[in-house]
């Protein structure tokens, strides 16, 4: 059923890219800012003087509890829809699913599924996940209400939603539908042409890290690897300059009140440096930082990538010793903070903690808590430095990360580590078994050791982009573009 917006629930997105974030969370800052941009960009091109329709916004009435049906709450989950090259009801809809986030209006007007419908006569729609953006329950976000959040929620959601929108918009039923997605959204495309073959003809997953992990260590290995990458402005001497800024760090950690309260002031942190918990949050921070450099490298909207951040921690000179590579550290957190609005870089534990346990919905944050229950309760990934070798810090420790859901939602270790178990039982990980599935993955991606990088047979193919970063394929085609990422787009 097709019904209006949920109006009392406009502000929150306002708020939410200027909160002062846990620094777990920073990464999925940077993603947020850059998808922004990028749909921005796309509205903006979208309603210039030669656009043939605008996108249109709709919502459907989910059950909130699909496995129940004897429940009868429901919610509204928004969609957008782009219908300016769709010319015949027997042609092709790309279902372009949402993750961990909001969706906009650009997220039917730009990116791969955008870019193909003109060629393909497709129409185009995007869904929103259940609890983020505008399609949180009016309930709240209590435990009560986040026991339906979960992927498997979220697939009922995209299978209902499939059904339904064939009806409103009188799609022919021999109309393929294909799925796109990236990142955790990726997996949910896998994993829809997985669960319900006969409701998706096939499914693009780029980047899409479909084996839950609870000691995400590779993650850092990538890193450091991209960061030693000529193609993309890294080198040696990159690494060895960010190995060094960190110990430079450790150290003024390390010394007296007067060098710690220095450091607070060269980094921009919020609050006191004193306590060890605040002292690996600051850490962590820096971490998110130098991982986002890579993560979303080259990509527009981006803060940072590897070629600027490689010159602020070299300097002029290519200097990897001494105190330039510190001071390019600091510079770097200058230029993300100030480019996601940010006037510190928040490193109080205690803070994240409280904001974390907050369940009203007219909160900062939007999206931080939500996406905290689904590693706690599905998929871990927690990244951390603890391995020989890793060249950053060793704080915060898997442990640490860990007691965060304990804290916010009173889940102990021992089933996180189940609930991440049983996600790859019930999916297969590395091997779901899905056919007609594309794997997209940048090989400079640190996610993509968590995806499918080898074909598992015929009908399950890949593509390894070589230097290219997370969900590159997905983003808006730029005259930089490598041949590489331009082949893997066709």
């Amino acid at each position: 059923m097709a019904i209006g917006p949920v109006p009392w629930l406009g502000p929150l997105l306002l708020v939410s890219l200027w909160a002062s974030s846990a620094p777990a969370s920073l990464l999925r800052r940077l993603g947020e800012h850059i998808l922004r941009f990028q749909e921005s960009s796309a509205l903006g091109l979208g309603l210039g003087p030669d656009s043939v329709t605008l996108p249109k916004e709709g919502w459907l009435e989910q059950p909130l509890d699909p496995f129940n049906a004897s429940d009868r709450r429901s919610f509204l989950q928004r969609y957008w829809v782009n219908d300016q090259h769709w010319t015949s009801q027997n042609g092709p809809v790309f279902l372009h699913l949402g993750g961990e986030g909001s969706l906009g209006p650009g997220s039917v007007m730009r990116g791969h599924p955008a870019n193909l419908a003109p060629i393909w006569g497709a129409l185009v729609i995007s869904l929103e996940h259940r609890f983020y953006g505008l399609s949180i329950p009016a309930e709240g976000l209590d435990m009560a209400q986040l026991r339906f959040l979960s992927s498997r929620h979220a697939l009922a959601d995209v299978a209902s939603a499939r059904l339904t929108l064939s009806r409103l918009f009188n799609v022919s039923s021999t109309s393929p539908w294909i799925c796109f997605g990236g990142s955790y959204a990726g997996s949910l495309a896998a994993w829809a042409r997985l669960k319900f073959p006969h409701l998706f003809f096939a499914s693009i997953a780029s980047s899409a890290p479909v084996r839950a992990i609870l000691d995400f260590s590779k993650y850092n290995d990538v890193v450091s690897r991209s960061l030693m990458n000529t193609a993309i402005g890294g080198s040696l001497e990159c690494r060895a300059a960010a190995s060094a800024a960190f110990a430079e760090v450790e150290r003024r950690l390390r010394a007296s009140g007067a060098a710690r309260a220095a450091l607070r002031s060269d980094l921009g942190a919020c609050g006191s440096l004193e306590r060890a918990e605040d002292q690996a949050e600051l850490l962590g921070a820096l971490q998110a930082l130098v991982g986002g450099a890579v993560q979303y490298d080259g990509q527009a909207g981006a803060p940072l990538s590897v070629r600027p951040l490689c010159r602020l921690l070299l300097g002029d000179r290519g200097n990897c010793s001494g105190s330039v590579p510190y001071r390019g550290l600091r510079r770097a957190v200058q230029v993300v903070t100030q480019s996601l609005g940010q006037k510190c870089l928040s490193i109080s534990r205690a803070e994240t903690v409280a904001q974390l346990r907050v369940t009203e919905l007219q909160v900062s944050s939007v999206g931080d808590r939500q996406w905290l229950y689904q590693t706690c309760t599905e998929f871990g990934y927690y990244v951390t430095c603890e391995v020989p070798g890793c060249p950053f810090s060793q704080f915060p420790a898997l442990p640490s990360q860990l007691e965060l859901c304990e804290q916010v939602f009173g889940l102990s270790t021992s089933s996180v580590a189940q609930a991440v178990t049983q996600t790859n039982s019930y999916y297969g990980g590395q091997t779901p078994g899905a056919t007609r599935v594309l794997f997209v993955n940048g090989d400079a991606d640190p996610w993509h050791v968590l995806s499918v990088t080898q074909p598992l047979g015929p009908s399950e193919p890949v593509v390894l982009i070589p230097s290219a970063s997370h969900c590159l394929d997905m983003a808006p085609e730029r005259p930089s573009d490598s041949p590489s990422l331009r082949l893997a787009r066709q």
